[in-house]
């Protein structure tokens, strides 16, 4: 699984403009089961996104079509780790994690 930091290049103005566009594509991935968690940063210069499993290459295809970097508002750090423990609420994801 991994933790993408997301960290804006570019002024809140030009973040806003394109934040509709960019919440939508959030949802697909929602949708397509990708992601776990997504939010701001506070302070807000950028978000964290937690997702799936999968391969790495399929997250940076994926990542590679955020309006964000599609417009080159934001660039992304990649934390890959693997989830030995979890609160009791995520039981279920740490029993898909471990099978």
């Amino acid at each position: 699984m991994y933790v993408v930091l997301v960290n804006y290049t570019a002024p809140l103005e030009e973040i806003d403009y394109v934040l509709p566009d960019h919440v939508a594509w959030l949802t697909r991935q929602y949708e397509q089961h990708h992601f776990l968690a997504s939010g701001r940063r506070n302070p807000r210069v950028g978000g964290v996104i937690v997702a799936r499993p999968m391969a790495r290459g399929k997250l940076d295809a994926i990542l590679a079509t955020d309006p964000f970097a599609l417009q080159h508002l934001a660039r992304y750090e990649v934390i890959e780790f693997s989830a030995t423990r979890t609160a009791p609420e995520l039981h279920r994801l740490n029993e898909a994690l471990t099978h």
